[in-house]
């Protein structure tokens, strides 16, 4: 079996993230090591979020999906 494996915040390396959309809702997601953003839960639609800025659950930092670190 394959695992995704899960890029990390380059600051506190945690993987958990999330992204908003125009009304600042937020989506958690992690950012897979190919760089690619998927939601936490699978049935959750995308639509409408910004997926090109990325933000840590347990720090300050945000920005780009591939600025992530592996472990």
């Amino acid at each position: 079996m394959n695992r995704m494996r899960k890029l990390l915040c380059p600051q506190c390396k945690i993987s958990g993230m999330y992204v908003k959309n125009a009304t600042g809702e937020r989506l958690l997601v992690y950012v897979s090591d190919k760089g690619e953003v998927i939601p936490k839960y699978e049935d959750v639609s995308t639509e409408g979020f910004d997926m090109n800025e990325v933000f840590c659950l347990g720090c300050s930092w945000s920005g780009d999906p591939r600025k992530l670190v592996k472990r």
